[in-house]
């Protein structure tokens, strides 16, 4: 009995403190200033097809309902906690762009955030670095958050840190990690907007 209730109570732990740690980041966001990286949304599977073509979202892998409804949570909590927002930039690839879409509305493409992970698309990975560290430093940081909704592959090379589906990484604009929040496609969200 006594064992059980040790394992409840460190549960108990882990969860107060990923509560208060993804409270945390909400309140960096409401701040303004703030890059955030978001690898798109839930997309079953890995890399992309052998058929693979940029502008042919019925080549790649594409959001599943998961997915879809993981991205509709997003920008249902951005606009809950009342997150301020200068500008949303996504891959051109399509997970990406429905991610932006479902969760943001508005967005613009930008060809720095599109995956580098297949053979096809890796001799582009230095490059995209370059350009996403320069669009970055002429940021004007003072007009709400910058949004990039992108791949496991540019953020880990960016930040040196691997999301999940849909985790946001928190940055300022010297690009130090403040924080991560999950979306998890799981999780029921009890507020008055249905989801």
């Amino acid at each position: 009995m006594k064992i059980v209730n040790f394992f409840f109570l460190i549960s108990l732990f882990f969860t107060f403190n990923s509560l208060s740690d993804e409270t945390a980041s909400w309140e960096l966001l409401k701040e303004g200033g703030k890059v955030v990286f978001i690898r798109h949304a839930y997309a079953p599977g890995g890399g992309d097809p052998n058929n693979f073509e940029l502008y042919d979202c019925s080549t790649q892998r594409n959001l599943n309902e998961q997915g879809i409804n993981q991205s509709k949570r997003m920008g249902i909590l951005f606009s809950k906690y009342s997150i301020p927002i200068d500008s949303v930039y996504s891959s051109e690839w399509c997970r990406c762009k429905e991610t932006a879409r479902l969760a943001f509305g508005n967005f613009e493409s930008l060809s720095a955030l599109n995956s580098t992970f297949s053979a096809d698309y890796q001799k582009n990975h230095s490059k995209q670095m370059y350009e996403l560290n320069q669009f970055i430093k002429n940021w004007d940081d003072s007009q709400g958050n910058l949004i990039f909704v992108t791949h496991y592959v540019i953020v880990g090379g960016f930040l040196d840190y691997y999301p999940s589906s849909g985790e946001m990484v928190i940055t300022d604009k010297s690009l130090s990690v403040l924080g991560t929040i999950k979306i998890n496609f799981l999780k029921e969200y009890s507020f008055n907007k249905p989801i």
